[in-house]
């Protein structure tokens, strides 16, 4: 069901031995070309007849009439609502903390630098349909948004054709408990074009965030440039890094969990240790048949993108997950607390027996929109500081720039560049530079 990897007496660089998706967002790229530029030409038919396209349906009208989203909200589950609720309140706890302040720096008598945070002005948020619901990733988009202080949101969500071309009536009720009410029944790759180049009623977007298939991250890729995106956050990944003291069940249902979002989902267990690696593949067979998507998981977990690897020891995993950096990563090892200290790469870490990342995908308070295909080297999950930009405000008086100006002066000359130079000694002559 699993593929197994020995790394054991490789000493090697592992990323090029890893489990991966065969499908990379790159190659993807060209076959998501033709779509967006086909959304920047024709706007809302071509919007309309890629919903058809893709998603099986011909929606009525791209944006969501407030009377459904009214609807939904008013015919949610009240136990789903109150999840949603309580998600909703424990995101904002932590969303809030994030949130910067101006920082003014006094460099000389005279002379200041102010860091200024302001947040984009409209975002587009975009939220996965299709094998699953998520309103979850509603909550997860919106709320950093919001405890940063965008002026403008809108949502979009691929259109259901049971639903008579809207997004899911779940996603629509939880838009309207934060609300959203710019919401658009449009997926993929022609969604974040939209965004990034405006169609009907949908205004440009500064920004996009959200995660989704390999699609659209393709598209967040293409697009990057002409509008601000979060990270490519695609098809989703665990690893867990376990010892001989994990619990086999746990490790086992945590890869499951996260092999149940898609045939390409990625579950990989990093472990020096033999036994439980037989131990968890012996609970994979004992659970995978039992669930209600067991096929897709099976799909999932026999997928390239999946397997157990071999090591050494606890500090060959952790060189072995800082190589893969994990969308999520869980650490499963006696003193767990300190071996995730020494993690640098990933999305997200979740420490211990009772923090799987489940947790995290609902009602942690952390956030779930996160990089993944090895991007959490150099990128982080979505957060306030996602939707805010530092500006640099300078202010000097005369006898502060006349204090500097021989240095501005020399180091113009140095660059071959004297018009800068020029642009202080017309204010400061150079008799009275210091």
């Amino acid at each position: 069901m699993i593929s197994r990897i020995d790394l054991r007496g490789n000493p090697a660089d592992p990323r090029d031995s890893l489990p991966r998706a065969e499908t990379d967002v790159a190659s993807a790229v060209e076959k998501v070309r033709p779509i967006c530029e086909d959304v920047r030409r024709r706007g809302v038919e071509a919007l309309i007849e890629l919903g058809e396209r893709f998603d099986g349906v011909r929606p009525a009208h791209l944006r969501v009439p407030a009377e459904a989203l009214k609807a939904a909200l008013a015919e949610l589950d009240p136990a789903v609502r109150a999840a949603l609720e309580e998600s909703i309140r424990r995101a904002r706890l932590v969303h809030r903390d994030q949130r910067r302040t101006d920082t003014t720096t006094r460099v000389v008598p005279g002379g200041t630098v102010t860091e200024r945070w302001v947040p984009v002005d409209r975002v587009g948020l975009y939220v996965p349909g299709g094998r699953a619901v998520y309103p979850s990733s509603v909550v997860m988009n919106v709320v950093p948004a919001q405890e940063a202080g965008v002026g403008s949101l809108a949502v979009a969500s691929p259109p259901q054709a049971d639903f008579g071309g809207l997004p899911h009536p779940t996603v629509l009720a939880a838009c309207a408990l934060l609300g959203v009410d710019e919401v658009y029944a449009v997926g993929g790759a022609q969604a974040v074009a939209m965004f990034a180049y405006g169609a009907g009623e949908c205004a440009r977007a500064d920004m996009v965030t959200g995660p989704g298939n390999i699609w659209v991250a393709a598209a967040k890729r293409l697009l990057k440039g002409v509008i601000g995106i979060d990270s490519e956050a695609g098809p989703t990944e665990i690893a867990v890094l376990a010892d001989d003291t994990a619990n086999p069940g746990y490790v086992a249902a945590d890869l499951i969990s996260q092999a149940e979002h898609d045939v390409v989902a990625a579950s990989v267990l990093v472990t020096p240790s033999e036994e439980l690696a037989d131990r968890v593949e012996a609970e994979l067979a004992e659970r995978v048949p039992a669930t209600k998507h067991s096929e897709r998981i099976a799909q999932a977990l026999s997928g390239p993108q999946s397997g157990i690897v071999l090591v050494e020891d606890l500090d060959h995993g952790l060189a072995v997950v800082n190589a893969y950096a994990p969308e999520h990563l869980e650490v499963m090892t006696a003193d767990a607390r300190e071996v995730a200290a020494r993690v640098r790469n990933a999305g997200a870490i979740f420490v211990g027996d009772h923090s799987p990342v489940s947790l995290g995908d609902y009602c942690a308070g952390s956030n779930h929109v996160l990089p993944t295909g090895g991007c959490a080297c150099h990128s982080s999950g979505l957060s306030v500081q996602t939707f805010l930009r530092g500006i640099h405000v300078v202010e000097y008086d005369r006898a502060a720039l006349a204090d500097v100006a021989h240095h501005v002066v020399a180091l113009a000359q140095a660059e071959d560049l004297p018009a800068h130079g020029e642009a202080v000694t017309a204010r400061i002559p150079l008799e009275e530079q210091a």
